[in-house]
Protein backbone atom coordinates (compact mmCIF):
# COMPACT_ATOMS: atom_id res chain seq x y z
CA UNK A 1 0.00 0.00 0.00
CA UNK A 2 1.03 3.27 -0.23
CA UNK A 3 -0.46 5.71 2.73
CA UNK A 4 -0.39 9.71 1.92
CA UNK A 5 -1.88 12.41 3.94
CA UNK A 6 -3.95 15.29 1.76
CA UNK A 7 -6.33 17.91 1.55
CA UNK A 8 -10.29 17.01 1.16
CA UNK A 9 -10.92 20.44 0.36
CA UNK A 10 -8.82 23.42 0.32
CA UNK A 11 -7.56 24.94 3.32
CA UNK A 12 -8.76 21.89 5.11
CA UNK A 13 -6.97 19.89 7.99
CA UNK A 14 -5.22 16.72 5.69
CA UNK A 15 -6.87 13.34 6.29
CA UNK A 16 -5.17 9.79 5.69
CA UNK A 17 -6.04 7.95 2.29
CA UNK A 18 -4.19 5.46 -0.36
CA UNK A 19 -2.55 5.84 -3.27
CA UNK A 20 -4.26 3.33 -5.78
CA UNK A 21 -4.73 3.08 -9.37
CA UNK A 22 -7.57 4.56 -9.09
CA UNK A 23 -6.34 7.71 -7.80
CA UNK A 24 -6.57 8.74 -3.95
CA UNK A 25 -9.19 6.92 -1.48
CA UNK A 26 -9.63 8.45 1.57
CA UNK A 27 -9.15 6.06 4.47
CA UNK A 28 -10.29 8.90 7.44
CA UNK A 29 -13.36 6.88 8.65
CA UNK A 30 -11.15 3.83 9.45
CA UNK A 31 -7.91 5.39 11.23
CA UNK A 32 -8.40 6.83 14.51
CA UNK A 33 -7.71 10.79 14.22
CA UNK A 34 -4.61 12.14 16.11
CA UNK A 35 -4.45 15.10 17.73
CA UNK A 36 -2.51 16.10 14.69
CA UNK A 37 -2.37 14.49 11.58
CA UNK A 38 1.57 13.36 12.57
CA UNK A 39 -0.26 11.39 14.66
CA UNK A 40 -2.78 10.41 13.11
CA UNK A 41 -0.34 8.93 11.00
CA UNK A 42 1.50 7.29 14.23
CA UNK A 43 -1.57 6.04 15.10
CA UNK A 44 -1.71 4.19 11.29
CA UNK A 45 1.45 2.81 11.12
CA UNK A 46 1.21 1.45 14.78
CA UNK A 47 -2.37 -0.15 14.15
CA UNK A 48 -1.55 -1.03 10.54
CA UNK A 49 -1.65 -5.22 11.04
CA UNK A 50 -5.07 -4.57 12.51
CA UNK A 51 -5.99 -2.10 9.59
CA UNK A 52 -4.72 -3.82 6.94
CA UNK A 53 -7.99 -5.86 5.79
CA UNK A 54 -10.63 -2.65 6.48
CA UNK A 55 -7.74 -0.83 4.35
CA UNK A 56 -7.97 -3.35 1.90
CA UNK A 57 -11.31 -3.08 1.25
CA UNK A 58 -11.47 0.35 0.55
CA UNK A 59 -8.55 0.54 -1.91
CA UNK A 60 -10.82 -1.69 -3.66
CA UNK A 61 -13.87 -0.34 -3.35
CA UNK A 62 -13.87 3.04 -1.80
CA UNK A 63 -14.50 6.67 -3.32
CA UNK A 64 -11.47 7.89 -5.09
CA UNK A 65 -10.26 10.92 -6.56
CA UNK A 66 -8.06 11.55 -9.16
CA UNK A 67 -4.87 12.40 -7.89
CA UNK A 68 -4.62 15.86 -9.70
CA UNK A 69 -7.60 17.16 -8.16
CA UNK A 70 -6.27 16.39 -5.02
CA UNK A 71 -3.46 18.47 -2.55
CA UNK A 72 -0.94 16.10 -1.24
CA UNK A 73 0.80 16.88 2.07
CA UNK A 74 3.97 15.50 3.36
CA UNK A 75 3.05 12.09 4.24
CA UNK A 76 4.91 12.44 7.68
CA UNK A 77 3.99 16.80 8.49
CA UNK A 78 6.47 16.98 12.00
CA UNK A 79 8.23 13.09 12.29
CA UNK A 80 10.08 13.02 16.07
CA UNK A 81 13.09 12.75 14.79
CA UNK A 82 15.05 13.03 11.25
CA UNK A 83 18.15 10.77 11.11
CA UNK A 84 20.23 11.77 7.83
CA UNK A 85 23.04 9.70 6.87
CA UNK A 86 26.65 11.50 5.65
CA UNK A 87 27.21 10.63 2.25
CA UNK A 88 26.90 6.82 2.70
CA UNK A 89 27.68 6.20 -0.96
CA UNK A 90 30.61 4.67 -3.12
CA UNK A 91 32.26 7.84 -4.92
CA UNK A 92 34.97 8.18 -7.29
CA UNK A 93 36.93 5.15 -7.23
CA UNK A 94 37.17 4.72 -3.59
CA UNK A 95 38.31 1.28 -1.93
CA UNK A 96 37.06 1.37 1.32
CA UNK A 97 33.84 2.17 3.00
CA UNK A 98 33.94 5.51 4.82
CA UNK A 99 32.86 4.98 8.60
CA UNK A 100 28.94 5.02 9.17
CA UNK A 101 28.02 8.24 10.44
CA UNK A 102 24.32 10.54 10.68
CA UNK A 103 22.82 14.14 11.90
CA UNK A 104 20.01 15.28 13.55
CA UNK A 105 17.96 17.29 11.15
CA UNK A 106 15.05 19.74 12.03
CA UNK A 107 12.05 18.14 11.70
CA UNK A 108 10.19 21.52 11.49
CA UNK A 109 12.16 21.97 7.98
CA UNK A 110 9.40 19.26 6.80
CA UNK A 111 7.28 20.41 3.68
CA UNK A 112 5.73 17.90 1.04
CA UNK A 113 4.39 17.96 -2.76
CA UNK A 114 3.50 20.89 -4.61
CA UNK A 115 4.96 23.43 -2.15
CA UNK A 116 8.34 25.75 -2.26
CA UNK A 117 11.83 25.37 -1.06
CA UNK A 118 12.70 28.67 0.29
CA UNK A 119 16.62 29.67 0.54
CA UNK A 120 16.96 31.82 3.75
CA UNK A 121 17.61 35.50 3.73
CA UNK A 122 21.66 34.92 4.47
CA UNK A 123 24.76 35.70 2.70
CA UNK A 124 26.65 33.57 4.40
CA UNK A 125 26.12 30.18 3.22
CA UNK A 126 28.20 30.13 -0.36
CA UNK A 127 25.59 27.91 -2.62
CA UNK A 128 22.35 25.74 -1.75
CA UNK A 129 22.06 22.11 -3.13
CA UNK A 130 19.31 19.35 -3.43
CA UNK A 131 20.33 15.82 -2.14
CA UNK A 132 17.61 13.56 -3.16
CA UNK A 133 17.26 10.28 -0.82
CA UNK A 134 15.63 7.28 -0.08
CA UNK A 135 14.28 6.89 3.90
CA UNK A 136 13.22 4.65 5.96
CA UNK A 137 9.58 5.23 8.05
CA UNK A 138 10.04 3.25 11.10
CA UNK A 139 7.81 1.56 13.33
CA UNK A 140 8.78 1.71 17.12
CA UNK A 141 9.83 1.48 19.39
CA UNK A 142 12.84 -0.03 18.51
CA UNK A 143 15.61 -0.72 20.11
CA UNK A 144 18.94 -2.59 19.38
CA UNK A 145 17.72 -4.06 16.28
CA UNK A 146 19.74 -6.83 15.10
CA UNK A 147 20.58 -6.30 11.17
CA UNK A 148 18.89 -10.11 10.59
CA UNK A 149 15.76 -8.66 12.49
CA UNK A 150 15.84 -4.68 10.78
CA UNK A 151 12.35 -5.53 8.98
CA UNK A 152 10.34 -5.52 12.49
CA UNK A 153 12.10 -1.56 12.83
CA UNK A 154 10.74 -0.69 9.25
CA UNK A 155 7.09 0.21 8.40
CA UNK A 156 8.21 1.11 5.13
CA UNK A 157 9.92 3.79 2.47
CA UNK A 158 9.44 7.54 1.59
CA UNK A 159 11.57 10.07 -0.20
CA UNK A 160 13.36 12.98 1.53
CA UNK A 161 15.26 15.85 -0.22
CA UNK A 162 18.06 16.69 2.35
CA UNK A 163 18.45 20.59 0.96
CA UNK A 164 21.66 21.87 1.92
CA UNK A 165 23.38 25.42 3.03
CA UNK A 166 26.98 24.95 1.69
CA UNK A 167 30.49 26.75 2.78
CA UNK A 168 33.13 26.48 0.32
CA UNK A 169 32.91 23.72 -2.03
CA UNK A 170 31.00 21.43 -0.45
CA UNK A 171 31.41 21.97 2.98
CA UNK A 172 28.25 21.91 5.15
CA UNK A 173 27.28 25.46 6.44
CA UNK A 174 28.34 26.00 9.69
CA UNK A 175 31.43 23.42 9.64
CA UNK A 176 30.61 21.36 12.80
CA UNK A 177 27.37 21.85 13.63
CA UNK A 178 25.34 21.15 10.41
CA UNK A 179 22.60 23.55 10.78
CA UNK A 180 23.18 24.14 7.16
CA UNK A 181 20.64 21.21 6.63
CA UNK A 182 18.05 22.35 9.20
CA UNK A 183 16.91 26.06 7.79
CA UNK A 184 12.93 26.10 7.06
CA UNK A 185 11.62 24.16 3.84
CA UNK A 186 14.89 21.89 3.73
CA UNK A 187 12.92 18.57 4.44
CA UNK A 188 10.44 17.88 1.99
CA UNK A 189 8.79 14.67 2.57
CA UNK A 190 7.09 12.25 -0.21
CA UNK A 191 4.86 11.54 -1.94
CA UNK A 192 3.56 9.10 -0.30
CA UNK A 193 4.70 6.05 2.69
CA UNK A 194 4.84 2.80 0.33
CA UNK A 195 4.48 -0.19 3.09
CA UNK A 196 7.80 -2.42 3.60
CA UNK A 197 5.77 -5.37 1.05
CA UNK A 198 5.64 -2.41 -1.63
CA UNK A 199 9.26 -2.64 -2.20
CA UNK A 200 11.20 -5.90 -2.50
CA UNK A 201 14.78 -4.85 -1.04
CA UNK A 202 15.78 -1.26 -0.28
CA UNK A 203 19.09 -1.46 -1.81
CA UNK A 204 17.86 -1.91 -5.68
CA UNK A 205 15.99 1.03 -5.70
CA UNK A 206 16.33 3.48 -8.48
CA UNK A 207 16.17 7.67 -7.20
CA UNK A 208 16.02 10.47 -10.11
CA UNK A 209 16.02 14.07 -9.59
CA UNK A 210 15.82 17.02 -11.91
CA UNK A 211 15.94 20.34 -11.94
CA UNK A 212 14.24 22.63 -14.88
CA UNK A 213 14.18 19.25 -16.78
CA UNK A 214 17.64 18.38 -16.52
CA UNK A 215 18.62 15.21 -14.82
CA UNK A 216 21.28 15.30 -11.90
CA UNK A 217 20.51 12.94 -9.47
CA UNK A 218 20.17 9.61 -10.83
CA UNK A 219 21.84 6.36 -9.03
CA UNK A 220 20.65 3.00 -7.45
CA UNK A 221 20.95 2.49 -3.85
CA UNK A 222 22.65 -0.78 -4.25
CA UNK A 223 25.48 1.74 -4.29
CA UNK A 224 25.24 2.31 -0.63
CA UNK A 225 28.41 1.80 1.53
CA UNK A 226 26.70 0.77 4.36
CA UNK A 227 23.62 -1.06 3.63
CA UNK A 228 19.68 -0.60 4.83
CA UNK A 229 19.92 -3.51 7.71
CA UNK A 230 23.29 -1.50 9.11
CA UNK A 231 22.00 1.73 8.78
CA UNK A 232 18.92 0.39 10.94
CA UNK A 233 21.48 -1.43 13.45
CA UNK A 234 23.50 1.54 13.88
CA UNK A 235 20.48 4.42 14.72
CA UNK A 236 18.80 1.77 16.66
CA UNK A 237 21.89 1.30 18.91
CA UNK A 238 22.41 5.33 19.97
CA UNK A 239 18.70 5.95 20.39
CA UNK A 240 15.06 4.65 21.16
CA UNK A 241 13.35 4.87 17.33
CA UNK A 242 9.53 5.35 17.15
CA UNK A 243 6.93 5.11 14.80
CA UNK A 244 6.80 7.98 12.26
CA UNK A 245 10.58 8.52 12.44
CA UNK A 246 12.52 8.93 9.60
CA UNK A 247 16.29 7.44 8.48
CA UNK A 248 17.35 9.20 5.44
CA UNK A 249 19.93 6.88 3.86
CA UNK A 250 22.42 9.28 1.76
CA UNK A 251 22.76 10.28 -1.04
CA UNK A 252 25.34 10.24 -4.30
CA UNK A 253 27.20 13.14 -4.55
CA UNK A 254 27.88 13.26 -7.93
CA UNK A 255 24.90 14.48 -9.02
CA UNK A 256 24.43 17.55 -6.81
CA UNK A 257 24.01 21.05 -8.17
CA UNK A 258 22.39 24.34 -7.21
CA UNK A 259 18.82 25.43 -6.38
CA UNK A 260 18.06 28.97 -7.54
CA UNK A 261 15.01 31.07 -7.43
CA UNK A 262 12.53 30.01 -10.23
CA UNK A 263 13.52 26.79 -10.44
CA UNK A 264 11.22 23.81 -10.02
CA UNK A 265 12.45 20.16 -8.98
CA UNK A 266 11.43 16.94 -9.89
CA UNK A 267 11.90 13.77 -7.35
CA UNK A 268 10.89 10.70 -7.66
CA UNK A 269 12.04 7.14 -6.56
CA UNK A 270 10.81 4.39 -8.44
CA UNK A 271 8.07 2.04 -6.68
CA UNK A 272 7.27 5.04 -4.12
CA UNK A 273 6.34 7.77 -6.89
CA UNK A 274 7.25 11.16 -8.07
CA UNK A 275 6.98 14.95 -6.35
CA UNK A 276 7.01 18.59 -7.65
CA UNK A 277 8.50 21.54 -5.69
CA UNK A 278 9.07 25.42 -6.74
CA UNK A 279 12.13 27.09 -5.84
CA UNK A 280 11.84 30.72 -4.26
CA UNK A 281 14.89 32.89 -3.49
CA UNK A 282 14.27 36.21 -1.82
CA UNK A 283 17.33 37.70 -2.50
CA UNK A 284 17.60 36.50 -6.35
CA UNK A 285 21.08 35.49 -6.31
CA UNK A 286 22.48 33.23 -8.98
CA UNK A 287 25.03 30.28 -9.40
CA UNK A 288 26.37 28.25 -12.39
CA UNK A 289 23.74 25.90 -13.62
CA UNK A 290 24.06 22.38 -14.09
CA UNK A 291 25.36 19.48 -11.83
CA UNK A 292 28.44 20.69 -9.42
CA UNK A 293 32.24 20.55 -11.03
CA UNK A 294 34.14 22.84 -8.65
CA UNK A 295 37.50 21.22 -7.33
CA UNK A 296 35.76 18.93 -4.68
CA UNK A 297 33.14 17.90 -6.59
CA UNK A 298 32.66 13.75 -7.15
CA UNK A 299 31.36 14.15 -10.18
CA UNK A 300 33.86 12.00 -12.28
CA UNK A 301 34.49 14.92 -15.00
CA UNK A 302 35.44 17.33 -12.81
CA UNK A 303 37.72 15.29 -10.95
CA UNK A 304 39.42 14.49 -14.03
CA UNK A 305 39.59 17.98 -14.96
CA UNK A 306 40.66 19.33 -11.33
CA UNK A 307 42.63 16.38 -9.97
CA UNK A 308 44.07 15.19 -12.89
CA UNK A 309 46.37 12.59 -11.11
CA UNK A 310 42.98 10.70 -9.41
CA UNK A 311 41.62 7.86 -10.10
Amino acid sequence: MRLVLFEPAAGREPVPGLLTERGVVSVAEAVRAGHTPQATMQGLIDDFDRLRPALERVARSGPARPLDEVRLRAPLPRPGKILACIANYWEHGALEPRALNMFLKNPDAVIGPGDTIVLPEMTEPWIFMHEAELALVIKGPAKHVRPADWQRAVFGYTGMIDVSARGEGRRTWKAGSWLGKSFDTFAPIGPCIATLDEIANPNDVHVQFWVDGQLRHNYNTDDMEHLVPALVEFASGIMTLNSGDIIACGTNHEGLGPLQDGEVVDFEIHGIGRMRLDVRDPLKRTWEKGIYMGADSTNPEAVRRNRPGAR
